[in-house]
């Protein structure tokens, strides 16, 4: 604990929330770079294993040695670690197939079922204009996804179906933060990556479903290829970012409600806006930019009425 934790856990949450996004923000920006020649089991066990290096010579000793890693809920910690999983794997195969905004944009319907758990699993309240906030987002992400019109893209479903799960994860991370460390959190999500990944290795990395028409689902099968080295910098980086970002998120989520950290999670929006425009010449047409602005806009609502609600 700091004393800035101490003292006022709700900025201390929100800053590392805001570290934690720009840093998932980078990696997700690299790893749709990637997505295009690398399989997406192969770019996440080089991720996680990088991760796991730098957690272990920097983190670990920083936060009081290996003693910090020990558990007594390991069957928590891998649930959780299977919908970090589930919801990277989802989100990332999006990302192959659509623009990174707007899969972004698609995926902050997490934030209203987030909160709809944290009453249901963690007793927290969320009151009506903390509701009607999160059904304006809601409204923004149909928008975008446009469901019963030929402007549906079924790659859509992947960010929806990563909503889901991470918001599950959020969840998760809130209860197991009463007893465990950041670092711990942060460990054991990389460890699942790593695990998950060989064993995706294991049953296609050879390529023998690589053949696929969708860019979603090639990206899913296609075989492991030996990176050039100058790629391998940029693995280092994705791992480190994704260090990062599981570290500091779950320190947000240890120190303040989960709905109030997800909302601050909105950030990732303008700056996928601008990483699309930056490297990949996307930028989102009307309809897109319009529901993307009623995401935002309840977003910053929800930060707004928390602040209010905690200075009375």
């Amino acid at each position: 604990m700091t004393a800035l934790s101490i003292r006022n856990p709700t900025l201390f949450g929100a800053v590392n929330a805001l570290v934690g996004v720009f840093a998932f923000s980078i990696n997700d920006m690299i790893i749709k770079g990637l997505s295009g020649g690398y399989a997406l089991h192969q770019i996440m066990l080089l991720r996680s294993g990088f991760a796991i290096l730098l957690l272990v010579a920097i983190l670990v000793p920083l936060s009081g040695g290996f003693a910090t890693l020990r558990t007594g809920r390991p069957g928590l910690h891998a649930l959780r670690g299977l919908l970090v999983v589930l919801s990277n794997f989802f989100f990332f195969m999006g990302l192959a197939s659509l623009p990174l905004a707007e899969a972004t944009a698609i995926f902050f319907v997490c934030p209203l079922i987030s909160a709809a758990m944290s009453v249901v699993f963690l007793g927290e309240t969320v009151g009506p204009r903390r509701w009607a906030s999160v059904a304006v987002g809601l409204v923004g992400v149909i928008i975008i996804v446009q469901p019963g019109t030929e402007a549906f893209q079924p790659a859509s479903l992947f960010p929806l179906a990563a909503a889901v799960t991470y918001a599950g994860m959020q969840n998760m991370t809130r209860r197991l933060g009463i007893t465990e460390s950041a670092t711990s959190l942060a460990f054991y999500v990389q460890a699942a990556f790593f695990f998950t990944s060989v064993a995706s290795g294991l049953a296609f990395g050879s390529g023998q479903f690589a053949d696929q028409s969708n860019a979603s689902l090639a990206f899913l099968f296609r075989g492991w290829i030996w990176p050039e080295p100058q790629v391998w910098l940029i693995f280092l980086f994705v791992g480190l970012s994704s260090a990062a970002g599981g570290y500091f998120t779950a320190r947000a989520y240890r120190s303040t409600d989960v709905a109030l950290v997800a909302s601050f999670e909105y950030v990732s929006l303008p700056m996928a806006l601008c990483w699309g425009l930056l490297f990949f010449q996307e930028w989102p047409g009307p309809l897109d930019l319009l529901g993307m602005a009623l995401i935002l806009a309840s977003g910053l609502f929800l930060v707004w009425r928390e602040s209010q609600t905690r200075l009375k």
